[in-house]
Order: C-alpha cells, then structure tokens, then sequence
C-alpha cells in the first residue's frame, strides 16, 4: 500500500519540480536573451503539445460520456502548441517579429471555444428548467460581473484605442471575451466524474482556470506592451499545460457515500453547496468593484458598464426569485419527508428509541404500547437499562462497548463509510410484569443510539420448545438417547475431575417383555398408552437426581448417581422391575408385561485422564450386554454385567468373522451321511453336513461355529452356501446331463436348516435357484427343521414348508424330541416324515423309559401320516430296537459316518448295509437317570455325537481316503471348541 501511494504521488512531485524550475528560470531570465526566447516559445510549445498528446491518448482508450471531452481538451491544447511553435519560428529562425493577423493569432483563438465545448460537455446538466434558468443566470452572472470590471479595467481603453478595422476590434476583444465565457463556464458550471475520475475533471478545470487567468494579465495594455518571450508570465501558461497533461492520469477518488442505499437509481434533488450558493452574490460584488473602479477613478460611466451593470442587477434579482420559491419548494418537500417518515416511525409495529450517550431516552415511538404495554410519554426521560432484566444488563452494556469499538475502528480506517449496526437480545420488563424477549438492532445516532426492537417472545419459545423436543421423546416426554448420553458424559466428567472413580454411577437398561404380543393384539394406540404408564413409573420408583430415559420402542434407561452400592442398585433395579411388571388397566382391559433389566456400573480404573464420551459409550454398551443376557436366560429378571459377557460378545464376534470368511474363501467342506431303510438296509437317501477345514487339512466338526450359524447375517450365507453346495454335489453325483452305466443310482440329499434361517429372507429363492441351475429334480431334495422352535414362528414356518413343497421339495423334522414346540404346532406344519433326536436313540437298547418314549413319537409320526426316521443311530442294538419299534430310517455310525465324495460313491455302489440281528429283551426298568452306568454303557456309545461324547470309535468302510485322527479328549478339545471328525 505505500508503495502504491509512493507511485500515485510521484508524478506530482515531479510536475511541481518542473513548474518551479520553469518559474525559477524566467525569473533570473535563464541567463541569456537566445534562451529565454527559446524556453518562452518552444518551451511553451512542449508543454502544450504534451498536454494534447495526454489527452488525446486518454480520449481514445477511455469510453464513455468524457471521451469527448478530452479529445476536445486535446485539440485546444494543440492549437497552443501550434501558437507558440509558430511564434518561436519567427523570432528564432526568421529573427523577424511575428506580424499581424498571422495563423498564431488565430490557432490562440480557436483554444477557448474547443475549452469551452470540452466543459460543457463534462458539466453536469440540470434536469428541470428551472435548474436551467438558474443555470443560464448565474452563467450571466459571472460572465457580466467578470466582462464589466475587465471593461473598466482593460477592455474600454483597448476598444477606445484601436483606430483600426472592426475585424481588428473584434479579434482584440474575442480573447478577452471567450477567456471570461471560459472562466465563468468553470466558476459556475458543476462538475462530477460519473465515471469515477473526479480527480481528473478538477485538475483539468484547475489547469484551465491557471490558462485563463494568465491570458486575462496578457490582455494588460501595461503588461501586453512590455512583454517579451520568456518572462515569469510564461510559467503561469507552462504550469497550466502540465496541469492538463497531468490531469487524465490523477488519481482517482471517489466521494464517500452520501445518500441512503434506498434512494439508489431514484431522481433526487441537488442541494447547492456553499460555493454555489454564494456565487451570484461574489459575481455581484466583482460588477460592484468595476463600477466603483470607474467612479472613484473620475472617470464618466461608460455606457457598456452600465448596460451590463444593469442585466447583472436584474439576474441577481431574478437569480434570488427562483431561490426563494425552490426554498420554499423543498421546505414543503421536507415537511412531506418529514410526516412520511413520521408516519412510518408511528405506524411501524417496532419499537423504536433514541437513547443518549447515558441512557437516557429521548424519543419512544408509540408502539412500545402495544409491545410492551407501556405509555411512550412515560419511558421518554427514563433511563434504558432499567427496563432490562438485571441478568441481562452486563452482557447488554458488553454488547453495546463493543459496538461502539467496531463503529469508532470503522470510522477509522475508512471515513465516511455506512455505520454498521449490531444486533443484542434481552429480556424487557412489560407494563403486566412480565418479561418479554427482545431483539434490538442498535446504530449510531449523533451522540446516543438509535434501537430498534421487536418483540420474539414466541420465537424463543418456539426455539426451546424445539430443542426440549430434540432431547425427548415425544411420546413420553422424558429425555432421548441424546440427552440420556449427555448427562452420561457429564456426569462422568465432573467425577473424573474430582479425582473420583466411576463406582457411583450405574446405568440400567430395561426391556419390556411382551410388549410385542400387546402391539399386535390390542393395537399401536394401547401400546402407546401402556408406554406412557411405564413411564410414569420408572420416574415414580427412581430418586430425583435420576434420570429415566426412552430409547425408543420398548427400551427404557435409567442413570443413577451418587453414593449408592451394587446391593441398593440391585435393589433399585428389582423395585423398577416389579413396578413395570404390575398390571396394566388401559380401556377396561388389564394387560401384562414384563421387564428385563441389565445394569452396569463405572469401572474403578477410570481416572481424571479418561475420556468420559468414550467412558460413556463403554457404560452403554455394558449395560445392554445384561439386558440381552437378561432376556436370553428367561426374561422378567435382574443381570449385572460382567467382563465375561463382553469376552463372549468378543468370541461370538470372532467366531462370525472367521465363518464369514471360512464361507467366502472356500473354509468349508461338505460330506455326507447315508440314510439306511431299516427293513431292507438300502441306502435311501444322504444327508448333507458342513466340515470347516483347518490349517493343517484335517476336517474338524466346527461346534462352535455351528452354534454361531444359527444367528446373525453370516449365519444366513451359510445356509444358503450350504444349500447351494448340497444340491450342486447331488446334481454331480447324479450325472447330469447324462450318467455313465457305473454310477450309483441317485437319492435324495437332506439339509439340515434351523426356524430361524427357513423364514429369513431369500432362502425360498435360494433353493428355487439352485435346483434350476443344477438341473435336479426337486423330489430329490429334502429339507429338514432343526428342531421346531418357539410357537411364534410356527405360521410362518407353516407358510415357507408350503411354499418349498410346492416347488416339489419334501420337508421333514429333524430333532424330534428335543427342544420347545407344541404337539399343536406340529400337526399344523406340512411335514412328510419325522427323525428322532439323538437323545431319544442313545439309550434306546438298554433302557425301557427310553424304548417308551421313542415307542411314542414313531407312534405319533405314524398317525400324523409321516415317515419316520432317526438319527444318532450307532449301536446295534439301536438298530434293531428301532426296527422293533417299526422305525423307518435310521442314520448313524452304525451304517456309516459322515464320508468324502469317493467313498460316498462307493457306499452308494454299495446299495445297501447288514442289518444286525433282533436284540434280546430289556431289562428290567430302573430309575432314570439313576444308578451308575453299566461299563458296555459307557464302553458302547462310541457312536454318540462327534461334539459331546469323548473317545468314541469309529465304523470305517472302505479305505481310508482321508487321514485318520482320533478326537480329542473333551469337546474343547480343538481350538474354539471344534472336535476332530474321524475319517470315513
């Protein structure tokens, strides 16, 4: 920035210097006659000829109204060039002096008329005719004053003394004249750089005015008869033309903003300034001092004088008319200015005052008796800050400092700019008493301040009405999740602070039981009523310094501080239970539900450096963890949590993540297990089981992980990878598209599918999928139900059992005898056959209550038209106790375990299995379970399952394809525990 101000000032530097060298010269005579000839010619000349390039080169490359202008500029400052070039040529190179009537005379001549076009062409025109009335009188004003005192100075005495011909006469006094017509055109006319140049127009007019007044001494009969090229004259005229050369590259400026934003674009009114004002009146003065010139001079009064003695008076006249009726034309427009405003101020439903620098008001406009419900009159002369709320007033009087700070820094650095205004919000005692919510635009008034305020009582209402409904439940009106969290946080904060531990802060989760069940049956509105009441009653039963939240749904919390143990927490958490498990009247009808609590408590390590978002987050996680335990182990109970149930979280995540990955990267294999017809030993059919192959290539029965399939979205692509998997092999094995003359006949493959996975989405699609693209027929697939599952699943599962057989696919229910369901259920379901547990069969040869209860299902299966079946068969005594028992299938180490796809084509080669001979009779029954287990018990359930019964043999058939392993001692025997599966 100072380098830019450096740059704009040097020219003017340098154009003074050259001025006062120029003045400096002509002073001391420059030392030689030859010299001062030269520099008061061709000097002149120079300076002239600059001065028109200047402005004919700006004239050119600047648009605009002002290009006319300059060009105009450009020429007259030419015809001077041309003036003084030629005057130089006579007296240097001719050394003649210049004659009369030559072209120099006339190129001088032709410089005011160009000037004069040029300023009228730059002068700003009026827009009324009376503006131009008043235009054409102060011009005449000026040029009459100026040409009466020039005639009794010069003018009369030139005009007495030439003798000559008019045209001489007329060419003595055209210099004289224009030079007047010039200077009252610059005196009188106003001038605005519309295109943002003022700087430019007045140095160019001030240059003009220095051009003038130097012609005006020339015209000196004294001063004309004694000069001589190069004297201290001529600097005024080389001032003069460096001016204007200057002038198109001044710096520009612009005028501070004078006028309302408002009034932009609109015709306004001019108001005269001082120096116009007085203008005519100075103009009057200067004809004054010539007519006094000639009367105290003793001289007679020339009758020019007095001619234009006489227009003068009469313009100043006329001049002062059209002055006293614009006054009175704008004290009419002011007073209408004045009741519009007024008006406006009145009408307006704003409140507006004008407080002084104490704070005393001055003005209250009338609508501060319906905002605020008190008289104006009254509040005028009070003070402002006794109708703020005394809370509010400190941050008030900061507001205003600081205010008034900003206004003086922006007054500062950029003068004459628009004051800006501030916004502050208080509270304001009304005439009822109450306090209302202000909002007052504050700006600079003089001395004081000028306030507008609006009443927006109901926007902050409205805003913390919005923000309690952004931190509550809507339903309820107790805090959200988001509320809930915070005062978590804080609270774990402030402790962390004190240099406490979290041990006084407990978060309980609690889920109410069968709220579902009365969603469907009573409907969504009693639902909601029975929230609200459950509501009502977690606030009555906690402390005040609780905090009961909802979740959302079903899901309740509560916060408890404060010096409270895990016992009065317990007991705390058993009296909410029991108060949400108390009967519900809603509409006449009693309803009941129940609720599982989790709770968890801050932990001991955590300090001052802890972070409570993440402390609170942890405490969260925690108590949801117990809730969910709660409810897994029966619900309407009270769990605390325990780092055990995260460690199980951990592995149950662990173990997700390593099937997720075991099914998309190939982890898992299938084999299968012959299903053998119990009269013939036929091979009827194979069921489809999923291996997880470890690292050293071994085939493990994953426990853990088959566990873990039975939840979650991992759990949903293994089904479907199994299925998949099961019906693509049968497709293989079946030899599709045509089979060689060796191949085993083919027969159906079962897979095993829990409740919970048949009525996940897309499995019904997966299925349909599968045996188009395989090409096997759909008669040849059997899907069975892993056990029955809760009730609440049985219309669903009904509906997908449906719509599977009608593709063609037999379904059955496999783990029959262990697990929930009704005998209802299952009557309902679309079953084709039944295959009992492994808990059934185990004990099947060796005890009676076992053969009866067996004896039973077949019997019911048989009656409910279905095949039976049984699984886990692995004794022979099994066998042929089932085969008493008139059992269909029956599948089991006995037969075959589970096989790889070569000795599965030979065991179906095969065709079939020796059956063992009927068993002898039982003994007599015993209690069960009772005494002690015979040694061939214990010796003889080889055949139990891979995952629960250690150290078991194995039945081999055919040659051992896969390597052979004994399992390991205890069902966690191999890592998470997988149990190794003996090779076929």
């Amino acid at each position: 920035m100072r380098r830019l101000r450096e740059s704009r000032t040097l020219p003017g530097f340098v154009l003074g210097g050259l001025c006062l060298a120029y003045a400096t010269g002509a002073a001391i005579g420059w030392g030689s006659g030859q010299l001062s000839v030269f520099m008061g010619d061709f000097g002149l000349a120079a300076a002239a000829l600059a001065a028109a390039l200047s402005c004919l080169v700006y004239g050119c490359t600047v648009g605009g109204h002002a290009r006319p202008a300059w060009l105009l500029f450009g020429l007259s400052s030419l015809m001077v060039a041309f003036g003084n070039g030629t005057w130089g040529w006579y007296e240097l190179v001719l050394r003649a002096p210049l004659p009369r009537d030559s072209l120099a005379e006339y190129a001088f001549l032709l410089f005011a008329p160009l000037a004069i076009t040029g300023v009228l062409v730059l002068a700003q025109h009026p827009r009324t005719a009376a503006g131009w009335l008043c235009l054409l009188l102060d011009g005449w004003l000026i040029a009459g004053s100026l040409f009466t005192l020039s005639w009794s100075l010069a003018l009369g005495r030139i005009a007495a003394g030439e003798d000559g011909s008019p045209l001489r006469l007329a060419l003595n006094l055209a210099y004289p004249v224009l030079d007047i017509l010039l200077v009252s055109l610059v005196v009188g006319l106003r001038f605005g750089g519309r295109d943002g140049n003022r700087a430019a127009v007045h140095t160019a007019m001030l240059a003009l005015a220095v051009t003038v007044t130097c012609d005006a001494l020339f015209t000196s009969p004294e001063l004309r008869s004694s000069y001589h090229s190069g004297e201290l004259l001529d600097a005024g005229w080389f001032a003069g033309s460096l001016l204007l050369a200057w002038a198109p590259w001044s710096p520009r400026w612009r005028r501070p903003l004078r006028e309302h934003p408002s009034a932009g674009g609109l015709p306004h009114r001019r108001v005269a300034t001082t120096f116009s004002a007085l203008t005519p009146y100075a103009a009057a003065a200067v004809c004054t001092a010539g007519i006094l010139y000639n009367a105290l001079g003793g001289r007679e009064l020339d009758r020019v004088v007095a001619a234009a003695a006489c227009t003068v008076g009469l313009a100043l006249i006329l001049r002062q008319g059209v002055m006293l009726l614009d006054n009175l034309s704008l004290a009419q427009e002011l007073a209408h200015k004045e009741a519009h405003f007024r008006s406006l101020v009145q009408g307006s439903s704003d409140v507006i005052m004008i407080a002084g620098a104490n704070g005393v008001l001055s003005y209250v406009s009338p609508a501060a008796l319906g905002v605020y419900g008190r008289d104006p009159e009254e509040l005028v002369g009070g003070n402002l800050l006794d109708l703020v709320h005394p809370e509010d007033v400190d941050r008030v009087l900061s507001e205003v400092r600081r205010y008034l700070a900003r206004v003086r820094l922006a007054a500062h650095r950029s003068p004459g700019t628009a004051v800006p205004s501030a916004r502050v919000e208080c509270r304001i005692s009304s005439g009822a008493g109450e306090w209302l919510h202000v909002e007052s635009t504050v700006s600079r008034h003089r001395d004081g301040l000028l306030l507008n305020s609006r009443d927006v009582t109901e926007r902050v209402m409205l805003q913390a009405q919005l923000q309690h409904n952004a931190f509550h439940d809507p339903l309820t009106d107790l805090p959200n999740r988001a509320l809930f969290t915070q005062r978590l946080r804080a609270a774990l904060g402030s402790r962390g602070q004190q240099g406490e531990t979290g041990a006084g802060i407990a978060v309980l989760f609690l889920d109410l039981d069968g709220f579902k069940a009365v969603n469907d049956t009573a409907g969504h509105q009693v639902g909601d009523e029975l929230l609200v009441q459950a509501a009502r009653r977690l606030q009555s039963a906690v402390r005040c310094g609780d905090t009961v939240a909802r979740f959302g749904g079903d899901e309740f919390a509560a916060l408890v501080c404060g010096p409270l143990g895990r016992l009065q927490v317990q007991e705390l958490a058993e009296r909410l239970r029991l108060a949400l498990s108390e009967s519900y009247w809603i509409g006449g009808a009693e309803l009941s539900v129940a609720a599982s609590i989790g709770i968890a408590f801050g932990t001991p390590e955590r300090g001052p450096a802890a972070d409570p978002r993440a402390a609170a987050d942890e405490l969260m996680r925690n108590a949801d963890l117990a809730m969910y335990r709660a409810k897994s182990e029966g619900k309407g109970r009270v769990v605390l949590y325990t780092p055990a149930m995260r460690a199980d979280l951990e592995r149950r995540t662990e173990l997700e993540e390593r099937l997720r990955l075991a099914v998309r990267e190939g982890g898992f294999t299938l084999l299968h297990q012959p299903v053998v017809d119990l009269g013939s030993g036929a091979v009827t059919g194979v069921e489809a089981q999923a291996r997880w192959r470890s690292v050293g290539g071994l085939l493990l029965t994953p426990a853990e992980f088959l566990r873990s399939t039975e939840h979650g979205d991992a759990a949903t692509r293994f089904s479907r990878w199994l299925v998949l998997e099961a019906v693509s092999a049968a497709a293989e094995r079946r030899g599709l598209p045509g089979r060689g003359r060796g191949a085993p006949e083919p027969v159906p493959v079962a897979v095993r599918l829990s409740v919970e996975r048949l009525c996940s989405p897309g499995l019904y699609e997966t299925v349909a999928a599968a045996l188009r693209d395989s090409g096997l027929p759909a008669d040849e697939l059997v899907i069975e139900v892993a056990r029955m599952g809760p009730d609440s699943l049985a219309d669903e599962l009904g509906r997908r059992l449906s719509a599977l057989r009608g593709l063609g696919v037999s379904t059955w229910l496999a783990g029959y005898g262990a697990g929930g369901g009704s005998l209802g259920a299952l009557a309902r379901l679309p079953l084709d056959g039944l295959k009992l547990d492994r808990t059934l069969v185990q004990d099947l040869g060796e005890s009676p209550l076992s053969r009866t209860l067996a004896g039973h299902a077949l019997r019911l299966g048989r009656d409910l038209g279905m095949a039976t079946a049984a699984e886990g068969v692995d004794l022979p005594r099994q066998v042929a106790a089932l085969r008493e028992l008139g059992c269909g299938q029956g599948q089991g180490s006995a037969f075959a375990p589970p096989l790889d796809e070569p000795r599965l084509r030979r065991a179906l080669a095969r065709r079939d299995y020796p059956l063992p001979a009927p068993a002898g009779p039982l003994p007599a029954r015993r209690p069960y379970p009772g005494a002690a287990a015979e040694p061939t018990r214990t010796s003889g359930r080889t055949g139990a399952r891979a995952d629960a019964a250690p150290g078991r043999g194995a039945h081999h058939h055919g040659g051992p394809d896969l390597p052979e392993h004994r399992a390991s001692t205890g069902p966690s025997g191999g890592p998470h525990g997988e149990t190794v599966v003996p090779p076929a």
